[in-house]
């Protein structure tokens, strides 16, 4: 399979005007393209992942109200029809579970759906995001579904200072309990755990969380083994640092080296924390990787499995953290996010860098093989894979980062099919998405051959408004518009925000 600096030059060629150009667009009667819920619209001669050949979907007032084969659906009158003869419809859409959404409102929320993402996990949740979800729901703005996470909760100190967002550090049960149930009273939808916790405090959220009705979910902490997190019922592991570290004979002693780490408060920013963090714990991870144990991963992979914990592995950003060789985003995407905010990524990126020697480099290539690795091995031993990308992170572009996270889990032995229920049936379960709103991708090639194919968009179907393949360009180039006109707020451009460590 070609690498991802290759898929990237060759999807450039479909995207945008090239892309309306490739494929012919699906004929509509009766109604302009993209037009809001209402009324009745009919999906035709469609292939139903899951279904099979010749379906019709029937939409009114923005629910599916029918979906069978094409010669048994009768289609009342008036109805749009659109002929979607040779398309690939995938129920749902895609979800994108790992996301960190800051920036403008005519940018970041519409990026999903006009990319087939038809629901996200914010893993850091803020009122700007409650807020986008309101506008969503009345109909207001174009967005996907969100699952919204509490303020992250963290140690004391934590990895992040005050600037990037309120994070709630927690040093005794007593206010690791409180935190749970402030997360509750401010609307989260789960809670977000993080690296810096102790024991305790980590063992009061579980349970504190059960008691309010929360799912929680996130980092596996340092200090906590991956076995006990998954057995205390943490809903989902994010990234794969974690999983290095509890794969390897020597855990318990590399995992006394990481609590021995000390990040130091006078470090103003939280990329300089981080900085400093990459420094001393890379070592350990190589030190992880070469005492890597195959008794103890099967053994560790079955308890994930029978506990139904899943992993999200966020390839994309390991990969542009520990591939910096192969950094590179299509500058057809790269148009669909204000300046002010790209400009950022190269210097944080030096700065996570600096000092790197070739000899860095080298030992970090051979840690991302090796999560590349148990990624394939987490799937084969039937833990359940989820899609997320840390969007959020520099040199991932909303939307279209999922597809590329799709590519890396291609690269890493998943099959495709089952790579397509990572972003899609899984991911939905995850998250408990209700079945009662509108939503669907088609494609104009089937996924399951060749998970590239999620990037051949020829329409969407978001919160029961068809967005067609005319519309759709149409709104990204809005959208591109809106990117080239934004300013950065008054405080200034942040730099991107970093989740994994």
């Amino acid at each position: 399979m070609p690498t991802r600096r290759e898929t990237l030059a060759a999807s450039a060629a479909v995207t945008g005007a090239a892309f309306l150009s490739a494929v012919p667009a699906a004929a509509a009667t009766e109604a302009d393209s993209g037009r809001p819920p209402g009324g009745t619209i009919a999906l035709a001669h469609a292939t139903i992942l899951g279904v099979g050949p010749d379906r019709t979907v029937l939409v009114r007032d923005g629910r599916i109200v029918r979906t069978g084969r094409s010669a048994e659906i009768e289609i009342p009158r008036g109805t749009t029809t659109y002929d979607l003869t040779g398309k690939y419809i995938v129920p749902g859409g895609l979800v994108e579970a790992h996301v960190h959404n800051d920036g403008p409102e005519s940018v970041m929320p519409p990026l999903f759906p006009l990319n087939g993402v038809t629901a996200v996990r914010e893993m850091w949740g803020k009122p700007l995001h409650h807020a986008w979800r309101d506008e969503v729901r009345a109909g207001r703005l174009l967005g996907p579904r969100w699952v919204i996470a509490s303020s992250i909760i963290d140690g004391r100190p934590s990895i992040w200072a005050g600037e990037v967002g309120k994070v709630v550090e927690v040093a005794d049960a007593l206010s690791a309990r409180r935190a749970v149930r402030e997360a509750k009273a401010e609307g989260a939808d789960f809670v977000k755990v993080y690296s810096r916790l102790d024991r305790e405090a980590y063992e009061a959220i579980a349970d504190e969380s059960r008691r309010q009705g929360l799912r929680y979910a996130g980092h596996c902490p340092d200090v906590v083994p991956m076995a006990r997190a998954s057995d205390a019922g943490q809903q989902s592991i994010e990234h794969l640092h974690a999983l290095t570290l509890a794969t390897s004979s020597r855990e318990d002693e590399i995992r006394r080296a990481i609590a021995r780490i000390r990040i130091d408060p006078g470090l103003g920013s939280s990329l300089d924390r981080y900085a400093s963090w990459f420094r001393q714990v890379h070592p350990l991870e190589l030190q992880a990787i070469r005492s890597f144990d195959v008794g103890r991963t099967r053994a560790l992979f079955d308890r994930l499995a029978a506990n139904g914990t899943c992993v999200v592995p966020t390839l994309t950003v390991h990969h542009c953290l520990e591939r910096t060789d192969q950094l590179a985003v299509d500058p057809a995407e790269m148009r669909y996010l204000p300046t002010w905010m790209t400009d950022e990524w190269e210097p944080t990126w030096a700065a996570l860098t600096a000092g790197r020697t070739a000899r860095d480099i080298a030992h970090l290539r051979e840690i991302y093989a090796h999560r590349l690795r148990l990624v394939g091995e987490l799937h084969r031993a039937g833990v359940q894979l989820i899609a997320g990308t840390d969007t959020g992170t520099g040199y991932a572009v909303p939307g279209f980062s999922l597809h590329h996270e799709l590519e890396l889990l291609s690269e890493a032995g998943v099959p495709d099919r089952d790579v397509l229920t990572a972003a899609t049936t899984a991911a939905a379960r995850m998250l408990a998405l209700p079945a009662d709103r509108a939503d669907l991708l088609v494609l104009d090639a089937d996924p399951r051959a060749d998970i590239r194919n999620t990037q051949r968009i020829d329409s969407v179907l978001v919160g029961g408004r068809y967005v067609d393949r005319r519309e759709r360009l149409h709104l990204l180039d809005e959208v591109a518009r809106a990117a080239a006109a934004s300013r950065p707020p008054a405080a200034g451009a942040a730099a991107p925000h970093i989740c994994v460590h």
